[in-house]
């Protein structure tokens, strides 16, 4: 028995020992192998521990224009892995700044705005600016010091304005009496494209005449309503219509067809903005000219708040590639628009 019993402590012992010891250890990678690996870890930058998060305050969705401009915000920010935190105002500045106060509440890294007017913004960019949040307006323009926000990235409103005023003014050989459709009363959007339109028949075409401007608030809907009052009071006056975006001036085309006249003939049809119904339009005759305003801002923006979180340089204004786009031009440029 006791012979039997030294045998399995024995044994005991041995099994003990076998599992306390560890694996050979891997042979060391070469030197040029460990460069390698070193060399392909990305860049550090300030985001590279956490997501980039960024609040986005967007107007609303009162147009073809801004639901494709919040898409490609949306849609870049999902590409990129950016979390961000988007607001809808449903076209109130009330609930903008509310947004950015929550923005600021949240701690994100960028606040991005479209602001739906342009006054009202000072002390709620101070609180942000305060809080250490850098500001980029997107699209609109807001009148407050350059101080309180970082750049803006979008179009040259006025620029667009005086580019309607030349194509009307060959629509019409230099003479006719012009309505307008404003936009959002107050918008940067509106006040650019009516002053930039305005300086040119002014200076250089005194035979045309704008008889009634009046608000259409960006919106189908209203434009079609306003440009049937413009119908009522001066419908065998009109020879052209100048939209400050194509939503208005698709409501207005509605009106022109039920007063009993032909858009795009018996009225000539200015618009701004370039959406696929316009180019629709155009090719059914029925609007004559878009002048580009491009809503494709999302991978400009999220550039930009990159740059800002290394500490780089960025412009005060960054503007958008546009174009002109015609009648006899829009069924071959229609295939190729992204909006």
């Amino acid at each position: 028995m006791k012979k039997i019993f030294a045998m399995l402590l024995t044994g005991t012992m041995l099994f003990a020992m076998a599992g306390c010891s560890k694996p050979a250890s891997a042979p060391a990678a070469p030197a040029d192998t460990a460069a390698k690996t070193a060399e392909a870890k990305p860049a550090e930058t300030k985001t590279a521990d956490k997501k980039l998060v960024v609040g986005f305050a967007q107007i609303g969705a009162e147009s073809e224009w801004r639901t494709a401009c919040t898409n490609s915000i949306k849609g870049e920010a999902e590409k990129l892995g950016i979390d961000l935190k988007f607001s809808d105002a449903q076209q109130k500045q009330e609930n903008q700044i509310k947004a950015i106060r929550s923005f600021i509440a949240q701690k994100v890294d960028v606040i991005g705005i479209s602001p739906v007017v342009e006054s009202g913004w000072e002390t709620v960019f101070k609180e942000a600016k305060d809080a250490g949040i850098p500001v980029v307006l997107v699209d609109r323009n807001a009148d407050v010091p350059e101080d309180l926000y970082v750049t803006r990235i979008g179009s040259d409103f006025k620029e667009e304005g005086k580019k309607a005023a030349e194509e009307m003014a060959t629509l019409l050989g230099g003479k006719g009496n012009i309505v307008e459709l404003q936009g959002t009363v107050g918008s940067a959007a509106a006040t650019d494209r009516l002053v930039g339109f305005q300086e040119v028949i002014t200076a250089k075409y005194p035979d045309i005449k704008i008889i009634k401007s009046q608000t259409g608030d960006f919106t189908r809907a209203k434009g079609k309503e306003v440009m049937e009052a413009f119908l009522k009071s001066d419908g065998q006056n009109i020879d052209a219509l100048y939209a400050h975006n194509d939503d208005m001036a698709i409501g207005a085309i509605q009106a022109i067809e039920e007063y009993g006249l032909k858009p795009g003939e018996d009225i000539k049809i200015v618009s701004v903005d370039a959406v696929k119904g316009a180019f629709e339009a155009m090719i059914a005759g029925k609007l004559n000219v878009t002048v580009e305003c491009n809503p494709l801002l999302g991978p400009q923006f999220y550039e930009v708040c990159q740059k800002i979180m290394n500490n780089e340089s960025v412009p005060k204004y960054i503007p958008s590639e546009e174009g002109i786009y015609r009648q006899d031009t829009a069924a071959a440029d229609l295939p190729s628009r992204q909006y």
